[in-house]
């Protein structure tokens, strides 16, 4: 006979149900971090550093290492993430260098949709932006590393090689915090069939699924925009002021609204601020 429970452990509805148990479980290990063997980690970390490299501008030193990179890809793991890599290389290593770069410029730096800058699309123009980028920084400087100074720290392949040299679990919780604006610019990028949808591709199989309440943020930014600004998405959705043209054709880059308490300046100054 089980002896009965001590005193102040009695659940006060009586037992929980096994579907109960299962559920905490379940919520419980979908917040805990996954354990990765030091392979895993390392395959990880690659997969990460090669997301940062390839959303790059492509000068001179990246399209140099083009064949390198294809072949790094083509010797990884077969995953899901390593298979759309695989066909982001394909195209990257077929196109002549003026090609990649006016493709570029037209993608991310013209298009506040699909901009790299991860902080605009959770806080838009408001303090909080600001607040942001220096929280990032300061995590950054937390761990022991100091970036170039030559992108703003929300940049996503800033974000990246971070995640890579931190690690899972603090390292990626910039990323995991993100994760709809990282959907948000993934689903521009199929919309316009870039191929760089592919590389977003491969980076959302490494963060967890998205959750309802992603799938509305996300729904919601498309139609809304970010806080606090007066024309949210709709300059996304109009040809001319921001949407994605036809191949080949110049759109005049609509600038974004200034950022509230900047960081450092930085070297380039495409894309959004």
């Amino acid at each position: 006979m089980n002896p009965p429970p001590a005193p102040g452990t009695e659940h006060p509805e009586g037992p929980p149900s096994i579907p109960a148990l299962i559920r905490t479980r379940v919520r419980a290990a979908v917040r805990r971090p996954a354990r990765l063997t030091p392979a895993e980690k390392a395959d990880r970390a690659l997969t990460l550093r090669l997301v940062s490299l390839l959303l790059q501008y492509p000068d001179s030193e990246l399209i140099s290492a083009r064949a390198e990179l294809a072949a790094t890809v083509g010797a990884m793991p077969a995953t899901p993430a390593a298979e759309r890599l695989a066909r982001f290389t394909d195209w990257f290593t077929s196109q002549q260098p003026e090609a990649l770069e006016r493709h570029y410029v037209e993608t991310f730096d013209l298009r506040r949709r699909s901009s790299l800058y991860l902080t605009y699309y959770l806080h838009g123009d408001t303090r909080r932006r600001g607040m942001a980028l220096l929280t990032l920084n300061q995590r950054y400087r937390a761990a022991g590393w100091d970036t170039d100074g030559g992108e703003l720290p929300d940049h996503l392949p800033v974000v990246l090689e971070f995640a890579a040299l931190a690690g899972p679990g603090g390292g990626e919780a910039p990323l995991r915090r993100h994760r709809r604006g990282v959907e948000l610019i993934h689903r521009a990028l199929s919309d316009a069939g870039s191929p760089y949808r592919h590389v977003l591709a491969a980076l959302l199989t490494l963060l967890p699924p998205p959750s309802e309440a992603d799938r509305a943020a996300v729904e919601q930014l498309v139609a809304e925009g970010p806080p606090n600004e007066e024309v949210g998405l709709d300059p996304y959705g109009t040809y001319g002021e921001g949407e994605f043209a036809p191949p080949h054709t110049f759109v005049p880059p609509m600038q974004a609204p200034p950022t509230r308490l900047p960081p450092a300046p930085t070297t380039r100054t495409e894309g959004l601020r």
